[in-house]
């Protein structure tokens, strides 16, 4: 009986281990964004990858993203953005390109590649990863294990789709955009902090009540009070 219940408990572990990998949780972070075509918005996964997530979400408080461009558009494969470093339109100040040059190890995992993933790009060595990362707009297994997966969209797939219907060429194995899809500026938020301000109003807005409340009670008391001979 209790080498059942060992095993019962460990395959529990197991099970839980392997949802978690799937679904990795989301940091509260998050990143928008704005094209051309409509927002995107996406989350992290520090627990995944906490190099590439410090990274990339450095890249974009430091604005290093606005005007930059989504240069691959593979409809069913993904949306790939171009380096920083020769993707934008607008000049880099220098604590931009010294960010933006840099690349970080290979955090290579058990998530799967499937759509609304991102996905760092690199050259041949696995440590190369700069800032050019794709958003998957399918599943894509050969990739699993190969590249490295630091968060997911959490709204946006309409635009998505927009960016699919696009007209494309081919160039290589890429297939592109023949028209810029444009980065034109990206910000960033809390969703625990939004919470805490929705709570912080609701609360807010009770006390208001309440008082209002108060107030008509005592005034109401008071004309009693004057009624009573």
């Amino acid at each position: 009986m209790l080498n059942v219940i060992r095993i019962f408990l460990t395959l529990i572990t197991l099970i839980g281990t392997a949802s978690s990998q799937e679904d990795p949780q989301l940091g509260s972070a998050r990143v928008v964004f704005q094209t051309n075509y409509g927002d995107i918005e996406f989350g992290f996964y520090p627990s995944v990858a906490p190099q590439t997530v410090d990274h990339i979400f450095k890249l974009v408080r430091l604005g290093c993203y606005n005007t930059n461009h989504f240069f691959r558009v593979d409809k069913g494969f993904v949306a790939q953005v171009a380096d920083v470093v020769g993707g934008r339109s607008a000049p880099m100040n220098e604590v931009q390109r010294v960010e933006a040059e840099k690349t970080v190890v290979g955090e290579f995992s058990d998530v799967k590649h499937v759509r609304g993933i991102l996905s760092m790009g690199r050259y041949s060595d696995p440590n190369s990863a700069a800032s050019s990362f794709s958003i998957l707009l399918g599943d894509a297994p050969h990739l699993d294990g190969q590249y490295a997966v630091f968060g997911k969209v959490t709204k946006g797939d309409e635009t998505l789709r927009k960016l699919e219907g696009l007209p494309t060429r081919k160039e290589g194995i890429f297939v592109m955009p023949t028209e810029r899809i444009t980065i034109h500026s990206s910000y960033y938020y809390d969703t625990e902090m939004e919470i805490c301000e929705k709570e912080r109003s609701v609360l807010k807005r009770r006390l208001t009540a309440s008082v209002i409340e108060i107030e008509r009670q005592v005034i109401r008391s008071s004309i009693a009070l004057k009624l009573i001979p």
